[in-house]
């Protein structure tokens, strides 16, 4: 009887599979708190001595079981997961460097006003100015002037004062030339003026009375007259200054251009 009892123990022992994952789950149950005691069944107290002593041998055999399951080395095994691809990375969008902006464009250049040809002013000759010391003259002849009347010029700078001067203005007489008066920038009673015909032209003079002084600066002289009816020539009119400065006396002279 013990024997047959022992050999079914020992073909048990040896059939039985220990359930590794719940043991396991025991043994980490055991680590994280205290062992909960089994109230033993009184059953158990009625059995005979036999009984109780094959369930002590299976008891032992399955402790030993345990035992070497719990020294044996074991490696649990990964859970059986579904091999899935992984999902595509959203796609990195490399910024593409923009156009540098274009440039603007260029304003548009006003095409210059159109210049109206206009006839060339007439130069002077090089008889009609003079300089000389601190004097510079320019005799013209004006150019409001008509074809029954006319007006000469007479220009004169002085970079010095003036203690005397004398201005003549002769216009040669071309046909009808008579006198209609004459004028001055600088004050009426610093001169005395005086008009007559001498030597084939009609000659006006203008002469700085004693104790007068001519500021320097420019100052204008007029000579008005009519003449016969056409474009008069001018070619043979004339003047001449005589001034004395600080620095000594200078004269000057030159000849009546067209009026421009």
């Amino acid at each position: 009887m013990n024997e047959h009892i022992a050999r079914q123990l020992r073909e048990a022992a040896q059939a039985h599979q220990p359930d590794r994952a719940r043991m396991l789950a025991r043994v980490q149950r055991g680590a994280a708190g205290p062992a909960v005691r089994h109230r033993a069944r009184s059953g158990l107290r009625s059995w005979p001595r036999i009984a109780l002593a094959g369930i002590a041998a299976v008891g032992a055999l399955a402790t030993g079981g345990l035992a070497v399951a719990g020294i044996a080395p074991w490696t649990p095994q990964p859970p059986d997961t579904a091999t899935t691809a992984p999902a595509d990375p959203s796609p990195t969008v490399t910024p593409t460097p923009s156009a540098p902006p274009s440039a603007p464009p260029a304003p548009a250049t006003a095409a210059p006003p159109a210049v109206t040809p206009t006839a060339p002013r007439p130069t002077p000759s090089a008889s009609s100015r003079a300089q000389n010391g601190p004097l510079w003259s320019e005799g013209s002849i004006d150019p409001h002037s008509t074809v029954y009347w006319a007006q000469s010029n007479l220009t004169l700078r002085t970079g010095q004062p003036l203690t005397s001067l004398t201005v003549e203005l002769r216009v040669a007489q071309t046909g009808d030339v008579r006198d209609t008066g004459n004028w001055r920038t600088l004050p009426v009673d610093d001169f005395t003026v005086t008009v007559q015909e001498s030597g084939g032209a009609l000659v006006y003079r203008w002469v700085l009375k004693p104790g007068r002084t001519v500021p320097a600066g420019q100052h204008e002289f007029a000579a008005q007259y009519n003449h016969a009816t056409g474009v008069r020539a001018a070619a043979n009119d004339g003047y001449r200054v005589d001034a004395v400065s600080a620095g000594g006396s200078a004269s000057v002279s030159g000849g009546f251009p067209p009026g421009r």
